[in-house]
């Protein structure tokens, strides 16, 4: 998913480090560790409205 912000920039808006955000998106820290809270955090960040979006990892779609 393309947002056009570094993932420093996305870990600033949601609250967590930008290694955190390169794990999730690498696969190496698994959707199934993510706390609700963290979740629609990063789907607010990333404008996406269906959460399943988010954790599509097939998904290069813009939010719906």
């Amino acid at each position: 998913m393309k947002r056009g912000m570094t993932q420093r920039e996305l870990a600033e808006k949601v609250g967590m480090l930008g290694g955190n955000i390169a794990a999730i998106e690498c696969g190496r820290r698994s959707e199934a560790n993510l706390t609700l809270a963290t979740a629609i955090k990063l789907c607010d960040a990333l404008r996406v409205r269906n959460p399943r979006k988010l954790l599509d990892s097939d998904s290069e779609t813009s939010a719906d």
